[in-house]
């Protein structure tokens, strides 16, 4: 897959952690910040998963012309029946080599991981791909390794 550069600014954090509801002032408050453990503003946990925002490709995403799956209330502009059976997001961790900080320009790299299968009584086959997504900083130094688990089925699962 392709690097992405993802500029990490305060306004971006702040953002963030009120989206997620998050009121700890550690992320938006300099002054309160400088008290804590931290000693400044640093990211929420989950903040890495912002790096869709600057990824042109990221399926979630309208792209102007083109009818798209999107999660919205209407309709997606999607007809007929799914390719697929669809997946699901298994798993999500977040490794922390330092805090994520203001100023901080990440590369971030995602590579293929481990694949296994389980077979499932309702949906058959099921397939779990593991993929592992690097960032690093402006000097090259790993920041955080993430790593997700998908899974797909082989069948729509049975409802019967």
């Amino acid at each position: 897959m392709a690097k992405i550069t993802f500029p990490v600014e305060a306004s971006h954090i702040m953002m963030f952690a009120r989206s997620v509801g998050d009121t700890n002032p550690v992320y938006h408050d300099a002054e309160a910040a400088k008290g804590t453990e931290a000693g400044g503003i640093i990211a929420p946990p989950t903040f890495p998963q912002a790096v869709a925002q600057f990824d042109p490709d990221y399926h979630l995403r309208p792209k102007p012309g083109q009818k798209w799956f999107g999660s919205a209330k209407g309709p997606s502009g999607i007809e007929g029946k799914p390719a697929s059976s669809g997946g699901l997001h298994a798993e999500q961790h977040f490794e922390y080599h330092r805090h994520l900080r203001p100023g901080d320009v990440l590369t971030v790299e995602t590579k293929p991981g481990k694949v296994w299968e389980k077979e499932s009584k309702r949906a058959g086959k099921l397939t779990f791909r593991e993929r592992i997504t690097e960032y690093r900083d402006q000097n090259g130094e790993l920041v955080i390794t993430a790593r997700g688990v998908g899974v797909t089925t082989e069948r729509p699962v049975d409802q019967g």
